[in-house]
């Protein structure tokens, strides 16, 4: 069976080499989801008749990109064209889009060959991927913990070998943290770098897609294959896109990193904060400079997003109504009946409470009080990253303050799951660019170090992460699952 988790690139010689084709890794990755996917759940839905008919036509030719025959899954909340997608949420189930999202397009174009729809919790809303509609999924290290989430799906998938990578989305976190939790690297765009076409908004201000992949430098092959202006999406920033591959040079001397002391008093465990320190020292061997920043408003940056995100949730959800498309509750005694009982039973426990929420927070007397205040707190979190910057070229910390946690540990403290985040939710909010990259293990489990980067200054996020990863091994370790053996 062929080790997908080998590199886009050595699968893509490999192939230019007659030593594979696409049928070979189609095949190879749809066996691995049957044998696999059965205790891991990472999969809505798997599309083996197009693969295989879609890699049949790629066999046929040489490969020309480095995408060109590569299986790939989506997190169910970018658009497929004929395909399901609902977001993880029973109410958009049966919903086939007549369009395809703009990633969706730019990888099919390039020849990617899309494989499945990833789970996810119920749109995006959750950091575990218990919050589906459908089932949880599990961690390739470890089928008693979590993935993450909300992308949790997409990083199982990669982790297990399923898939070569996969897109998932980030409002809060939902990339890096199951990135870091699965052992694989998670890479969150510049707000405005990716087009938001066709991915199903849960916070439009703060949602962004990015890729999940086995190595860095895969991720910048990803994010180039991604990255651009769309018109269809007022967001989507008119900017050239870099190199972003040719800039991994390996090279970080002289590199100003900024360690934030804010984030170093956010409840991490001791014994991330060892593999944290470890990190810290071999970049400075690589020699990076470490120097303290602040960042004072962090404190505030958790209250600050579970407004803001909510609230645009009231309204972006406030679609799903029963009457378009997706679920439709049985039943109903008139039209207002109908509305209530399908958005009832459509839609998950967390769902509503996000719901509740941003309505609350929008209503009248209540705005000013907080979605107002929420705003201008965000204003602020972004200027101490300004200012940081202004210091340094990067900032640094742990992705998360533990390692991955036991399935069912959380569900009954939303609270407590939602400090999961707490590292990477200041990120959306300033709208910046971050990447998350294995960094050790605690007890088996994986941990992940995120890198933080200035406004659309994607290159020097990865050119640091590029060099630590190959000053290490951690990319490089598997879990038992995806070498042939039980987690």
């Amino acid at each position: 069976m062929v080790e997908l988790g080998i590199g886009i690139r050595q699968l893509h010689d490999a192939l230019q080499r007659r030593e594979l084709t696409a049928t070979d890794l189609a095949e190879d990755s749809i066996a691995r989801i049957r044998e696999w996917d059965k205790d891991v759940q990472a999969f809505l839905k798997v599309t083996e008749d197009d693969a295989r008919q879609r890699a049949k036509v790629l066999s046929g030719q040489a490969p020309q990109g480095l995408l060109e025959g590569i299986p790939f899954a989506l997190k169910d909340n970018m658009t497929t064209r004929g395909v399901e997608t609902t977001c993880g949420s029973k109410i958009l189930s049966g919903y086939i889009p007549p369009y395809s999202a703009a990633v969706t397009e730019k990888l099919e174009a390039q020849g990617g060959n899309l494989v499945g729809k990833l789970n996810m919790d119920e749109f995006a809303m959750g950091s575990s991927t218990e919050n589906s509609g459908y089932f949880p999924t599990r961690n390739p290290w470890d089928l008693t913990v979590v993935p993450g989430g909300s992308s949790g799906g997409s990083a199982a998938a990669v982790a297990a070998g399923m898939v070569a990578f996969a897109l998932g989305s980030d409002t809060g976190g939902s990339i890096r943290q199951p990135a870091s939790y699965c052992g694989v690297v998670g890479l969150k765009p510049t707000y405005g770098r990716v087009s938001r076409y066709g991915l199903v908004s849960y916070a439009s201000s703060l949602d962004q897609i990015g890729p999940i992949t086995n190595t860095v430098e895969d991720a910048a092959i990803v994010l180039q294959a991604i990255a651009g202006h769309d018109q269809r999406d007022s967001t989507s920033v008119r900017l050239e896109v870099p190199d972003f591959v040719s800039a991994l040079s390996g090279d970080i001397r002289g590199l100003k990193i900024g360690l934030p002391k804010e984030y170093l008093d956010l409840g991490m465990d001791e014994s991330m904060r060892a593999v944290f320190d470890t990190a810290v020292n071999q970049l400075r061997a690589l020699g990076a400079s470490i120097h303290e920043v602040t960042l004072p408003h962090t404190a505030y940056a958790l209250s600050a997003y579970y407004l803001i995100a909510p609230a645009e949730a009231s309204s972006n959800l406030a679609r799903y109504d029963g009457v378009r498309y997706g679920f439709r509750a049985k039943d109903a005694d008139n039209l207002l009946d109908m509305y209530n009982k399908t958005r009832s039973q459509g839609f998950g426990t967390e769902v509503k409470r996000r719901i509740l929420i941003g309505t609350y927070a929008l209503s009248s007397g209540y705005y000013d009080a907080y979605y107002k205040r929420a705003q201008q707190v965000r204003t602020l979190i972004r200027r101490d990253f300004e200012e940081a910057f202004e210091e340094v070229d990067l900032i640094i910390s742990p992705t998360a303050p533990t390692t991955a946690f036991k399935l069912g540990e959380k569900t009954s403290d939303p609270l407590t799951m939602y400090l999961s985040d707490i590292y990477t939710i200041p990120v959306n909010l300033a709208g910046l660019p971050a990447i998350s990259v294995p960094c050790g293990f605690i007890s088996g489990l994986p941990a992940g170090l995120q890198m933080i980067g200035k406004m659309f200054d994607e290159a020097t996020v990865l050119r640091a992460a590029h060099a630590y990863e190959k000053a290490t091994d951690w990319t490089s370790r598997r879990p038992q699952i995806a070498k042939g053996g039980r987690a």
